[in-house]
């Protein structure tokens, strides 16, 4: 739900909030109604208090202003009617009801208040979100592409999934990734991959090179994070010599990644699995593991091996559908403890094209959860069109 959509729930002026404050009338003249008719030793007046109460519950200051002002006038026409205004009993009634919704009024606008602010820095944090985690264009040369990401935290719109594209001078270059761990230094990790994906992209001619480099700023923003926390071993290394020094520290925070090159003018991708779940080949009704022959460590730990990354080709021609996840989606769990059959899926799929796959497959991960996934899960399906000669 868009956060505008929510914002706007909580206003009076929305549809639910009109038709709850038909509630607290009908309260107060019920109990008013109720209080004229019964014998003069039965008060029911003090439960008048109740429909200020549960209108500040759900509605602003302004509402609750109201009905407490009707409560009031309601509990003034019973002490006419039952005896008289200055009777003690009612006196006391009126000021104390008075009084009680003095109090809920202020603390309606207190909430209100609160409410505004919280829907203010959610916009802020939306748009911080979609800067980082752009939306995936709908084609990138011969290719048609789509994405979905489903946060597990209640709210949030990011975690520690990622995703981007970029278009080169032979073709589109694809990263889906995932950072170890959660939270706002999962998001800091995110980000520092894609921006370095996205500067690096267009500037390294060989994957495997591209990879090297993204390496070294996961490693880098590993080393830049220790040294500004308070907390970082008396040992740690404050040093830009990240291969040689910072090995056992980077072994904490990682980003297992799928970096891919797909030319315009070859049916093929070359692929660098840096410790990522395989991409998923969809052709002729079959679904094929692109297993990595020499899969590389995930990027933040490549400094613990002196193997550089190795690419991988595989055949990628005009009809293939190629699916791109993170583990979150085959790691989802349903009541019984069984992991989501990702591939078993993806082989029943009925319908055509990459925005269908994924909203499809989406709503099938949601069901096997029981709607509430464990940890963050994307996905990214990519479309081979016959290439324009």
């Amino acid at each position: 739900m868009d956060v505008r959509q929510w914002a706007d729930g909580l206003q009076y002026g929305s549809r639910w909030s009109r038709a709850l404050l038909v509630v607290p009338f009908v309260l107060i003249a019920v109990v008013t109604v109720v209080d004229i008719n019964v014998p003069p030793e039965v008060h029911l007046g003090p439960f008048l208090v109740a429909a200020p109460a549960l209108t500040a519950s759900f509605a602003g200051p302004r509402p609750t202003a109201l009905v407490g002002a009707v409560a009031v006038l309601a509990q003034a026409v019973v002490a006419v009617t039952r005896s008289s205004i200055t009777d003690l009993n009612h006196m006391y009634q009126i000021a104390a009801l008075f009084l009680i919704s003095a109090i809920v009024t202020f603390f309606a606008h207190l909430r209100e208040r609160r409410a505004a602010e919280m829907v203010r820095l959610r916009t802020v944090a939306e748009a911080a979100q979609r800067s980082i985690l752009r939306p995936l264009p709908g084609r990138s040369g011969p290719l048609r592409l789509a994405s979905v990401y489903l946060a597990a935290e209640a709210g949030a719109r990011l975690g520690g999934d990622l995703y981007a594209t970029a278009r080169t001078v032979r073709g589109t270059r694809l990263i889906i990734g995932d950072v170890r761990g959660k939270g706002l230094d999962a998001i800091s990790s995110a980000a520092g991959v894609l921006g370095a994906f996205r500067a690096l992209a267009r500037q390294e001619e060989h994957l495997p090179d591209l990879v090297t480099r993204l390496e070294s700023s996961v490693a880098a923003h590993r080393i830049d994070s220790l040294n500004e926390t308070d907390d970082r071993p008396e040992d740690a290394p404050d040093t830009a010599d990240i291969a040689d020094t910072a090995g056992p520290y980077i072994a904490e925070a990682f980003v297992t990644a799928a970096v891919l090159d797909i030319p315009d003018a070859e049916e093929e991708l070359r692929l660098v699995s840096c410790g990522h779940p395989p991409p998923l080949l969809l052709r002729a009704g079959r679904v094929h593991a692109l297993d990595a022959t020499q899969p590389a460590p995930p990027l933040g730990v490549g400094a613990l091996t002196d193997d550089g990354p190795a690419e991988d080709l595989f055949t990628f021609r005009a009809g293939d559908m190629l699916l791109l996840y993170t583990d979150g989606v085959t790691e989802a769990r349903d009541g019984s403890g069984r992991f989501y059959p990702l591939a078993e899926r993806l082989v029943s799929w009925p319908g055509a094209g990459p925005g269908p796959l994924v909203e499809w497959l989406c709503a099938d991960l949601l069901r096997h959860a029981g709607g509430h996934l464990g940890d963050d899960a994307a996905m990214v399906a990519v479309e081979c069109l016959p290439c324009p000669v």
